[in-house]
């Protein structure tokens, strides 16, 4: 067996990675043309690179299929449920950060905190006849925080595109994103609210918690981690 470590397969979330490895003496690469997804790892033996979208790597993780991966903090609690069942957090990486947050209209110059959005979410159910649409592809934390914060009488819409410009085509009222500067969210007169912010994201090294591992593979772990200085 080897230690299997899974990594973005393309932009910066890869390139950010393979840099922070190669900074500690381990190098990650592709192994031939950007359209594959072998990879190489070089600096410790017994440790296999597996290219995988940010978006598979916390499914990885859970299924025990990896044992390590580098993805964001937003994926991993949004597609895992009670995640820290599944997986540990290991490190943050330090780049990829971003928040996610609930952002509305800027002209609903009435509504400013999530008490705010509650009232206007039962005055638009009566007003219109069906709930206050939040757009998001973050359906489990988004539920979750409107729970906790007693928020009712919204419905999430899914978003796999350009959330932000839900509201403007009239097909969300709300929208609940991940940003990094609000440069967007200010681009298309969306507002955060002022107790809006649902988490804060970074890219992260995760250690699966089910994955099978002989005693080469613990020694390797344990190497591994020592070289990352996270021993």
């Amino acid at each position: 067996m080897s230690l299997k470590l899974g990594v973005p397969s393309k932009g910066r979330l890869m390139d950010k990675t393979f840099d922070w490895f190669g900074q500690r003496g381990i190098e990650l690469g592709r192994a031939g043309s950007d359209r594959e997804y072998a990879g190489y790892v070089q600096g410790i033996d017994n440790v296999e690179l597996v290219l995988l979208s940010a978006g598979e790597i916390p499914r990885e993780l859970a299924a025990g299929r990896i044992h390590l991966g580098v993805t964001g903090t937003d994926l991993v609690r949004d597609k895992l449920g009670q995640w820290d069942r599944s997986v540990e957090e290991l490190a943050g990486l330090g780049f990829g950060q971003a928040d996610l947050v609930l952002a509305v209209p800027r002209c609903w110059v009435d509504v400013n905190t999530l008490d705010d959005l509650d009232a206007a979410a039962a005055a638009f159910r009566l007003k219109h006849g069906f709930r206050l649409r939040i757009a998001t592809k973050y359906h489990r934390l988004v539920r979750e925080f409107l729970r906790d914060n007693g928020v009712a009488d919204y419905q999430l819409v899914d978003s796999q595109g350009a959330t932000e410009g839900t509201v403007k085509n009239e097909t969300a009222e709300a929208i609940a994103d991940i940003t990094s500067t609000g440069d967007t969210l200010r681009a298309n007169h969306l507002k955060i609210l002022e107790d809006g912010l649902i988490l804060r994201s970074q890219a992260t090294l995760f250690r699966a918690r089910r994955a099978a591992m002989d005693e080469s593979d613990r020694k390797t772990l344990k190497t591994l981690l020592k070289q990352l200085a996270l021993d």
